[in-house]
């Protein structure tokens, strides 16, 4: 559908006419350009970027984007391959291209066009010269492993700001550091623009929505499942820090030392401090993310050896504005994130975890 098979519809609310757009496909600049236009007014405009194979995740995003906007606001999706975001041996051209099924599902979402451009249309002069870079914070994990991903990855997001124009942009916590380096682009170079987190999208059996995930063979997502477990794992031994922190510093005598703590909760018969008193200890100190990180490696460690095996890649509980690791003594947000190979398939995931919330 072409932006000239638009058809207004005019209706009366307050005396202004109120225009319902079709959905089309845009698969050049300037037509988003003149859609963008002519229906950014006179609700609000909001972006979902995509590179495609949508799946209820995305979905997920659209209708957050329509919800924000409202039935008069203008909610475009872009689906692009970006190839800048792709290294040596990555999966650019085996990355699934499902444009049909995009268009019926970001349709169905809410959204009021899909902008889907060829790679010249989005680089006509080739690739690019001029970049984004990410900086220190796009050099660690998933940057470390994927060297220039990011890169490639801001400099697109920023290109694609300037052309919808939006006054929100909504993005997956799945890429949880992807969020940090686009909300840290659009703090440090102001565009005008409101970064939208939503929610990791998760499969009945835990396993985070993902494009790659229709890779995976049975025996492999199997697997895979020890990611999402791994994080679980994670979040109950935060929770039982947690508790077992808020009753130490309860206790009589509180103000001693940890152990002393942890002694006096074994005294007390608790089943789980008596059986886990330097946890209990641990807890009192405030060092709950070196048994969180533990627990997670846990599980790790027994995927290391099913078969199919899961290969670690990183493990790390960081910092959300920097994504450093935090430590033991860390009070406040933090996220648990975790890359891995199950087969030829890499996959990334993560949780919020928040620290000393008993407090």
């Amino acid at each position: 559908m072409t932006l000239s098979a638009r058809k207004d519809t005019e209706g009366a609310e307050g005396g202004r006419s109120v225009r319902h757009e079709p959905a089309e496909l845009l698969p050049a600049v300037e037509d988003l350009r003149d859609a963008v236009a002519h229906w950014g007014v006179p609700g609000r405009t909001a972006v979902v970027m995509t590179m495609g194979a949508l799946h209820e995740g995305h979905a997920t995003l659209i209708r957050a984007a329509r919800e924000r906007v409202g039935a008069k606001g203008f909610v475009v999706v872009t689906v692009f391959v970006n190839p800048l975001q792709f290294g040596a041996g990555e999966d650019l051209d085996r990355y699934p291209r499902t444009l049909d099924a995009d268009l019926a599902l970001a349709f169905e979402a809410g959204a009021s066009a899909v902008f889907a451009p060829s790679v010249d249309e989005v680089y006509p002069g080739g690739e690019p010269q001029v970049r984004i870079t990410a900086g220190p914070m796009g050099e660690r994990l998933e940057g470390a492993s994927r060297p220039g991903h990011f890169d490639g990855m801001l400099t697109v997001v920023a290109k694609l700001l300037h052309l919808t124009t939006p006054d929100l942009a909504f993005f997956g916590q799945k890429d949880a550091q992807q969020l940090a380096l686009i909300r840290r682009m659009v703090r440090d170079l102001n565009f005008p623009v409101e970064i939208v987190g939503v929610e990791t999208v998760r499969e009945t059996d835990g396993l985070a929505l993902s494009s790659r995930n229709r890779y995976l063979s049975a025996g492999e997502r199997r697997t895979a499942l020890s990611l999402s477990r791994a994080l679980f794992a994670g979040r109950e031994r935060l929770a039982a820090q947690e508790a077992l922190r808020a009753r130490a510093v309860s206790l009589p005598g509180a103000q001693g030392r940890a152990e002393n703590r942890a002694e006096a909760l074994s005294r007390l018969g608790e089943a789980r401090a008596a059986a886990d008193a330097h946890a209990v200890a641990q807890a009192a100190e405030g060092g709950a993310a070196g048994a969180v990180r533990a627990a997670a490696r846990a599980v790790l460690d027994e995927a290391a050896k099913a078969d199919p095996p899961l290969t670690l890649d990183y493990l790390a509980l960081v910092d959300p504005a920097d994504f450093t690791e935090v430590a033991d003594g860390h009070e406040g947000e933090a996220v648990l994130a975790v890359a891995a190979r199950v087969g030829s398939t890499r996959l990334i995931d993560n949780i919020p975890l928040t620290f000393g919330a008993t407090k």
